[in-house]
């Protein structure tokens, strides 16, 4: 071997070959190309729109909420009542029900059924919440409350922009596939007839 045609001669390299673009690949098809940029839209709002969807939804609930707990912060009040029987028996949360009795603001005697620890004896003083009527009611919505159910309403908006992203994609996926496999049929439509031909030569 010559060492013109040797291996290890000696002279500048051969040029490189360059690597064709993306755009310019042949077998990149206009479906590929939308395919891409559908997806690369769909990534965007993914991005942009699950934190501002998560924010939105849940300062809206918080707000909506916090405005719960003071309406029936203003609407309720706690007073002191007094067991009029004993309260007997063990349940699965440790409470029943027992009668009680109270005096509201107007001095008048009241009595109503409330939930009370199991093993409350008789006379024992008890916290109640009233509303304005002077019925017996719930607890008034905590401060708490409010901030849980902001957190639960924006984790719910942020999986939902997720599921819908997922979706999108899955549908477009979907639908480019129909298209290819119809155009992928029309042409071996027109080449099969061709192609069989040269084993019946």
């Amino acid at each position: 071997m010559s060492a013109q045609n040797s291996p290890h001669a000696s002279g500048p390299p051969p040029p490189r070959q360059e690597h064709v673009s993306k755009g310019a690949n042949p077998l990149r098809r206009t479906s590929d190309r939308f395919e891409s940029w559908f997806r690369g839209l769909l990534l965007l709002v993914l991005v942009l729109g699950l934190p501002v969807a998560a924010l939105s939804a849940g300062l809206t609930a918080y707000e909506s909420s916090m405005r719960t707990v003071q309406a029936q912060s203003a609407q309720r009040q706690e007073v002191t009542a007094r067991l009029t029987s004993n309260v007997k028996g063990v349940t699965t949360d440790g409470k029943q029900q027992a009668q009680v009795r109270w005096t509201d603001d107007n001095g008048t005697v009241r009595t109503g059924t409330t939930l009370v620890k199991s093993g409350t004896p008789k006379g024992a003083t008890v916290q109640v919440w009233v509303d304005r009527d002077g019925g017996l009611t719930r607890p008034p919505m905590s401060e708490l409350n409010a901030t849980t159910t902001g957190w639960f309403v924006g984790g719910l908006a942020a999986i939902g922009v997720g599921a819908g992203f997922y979706a999108a994609r899955a549908g477009m996926r979907h639908v480019l596939d129909r298209r290819r496999y119809a155009q992928w049929d029309a042409e071996w439509d027109l080449v099969e007839p061709l192609w069989s031909a040269r084993f019946r030569r």
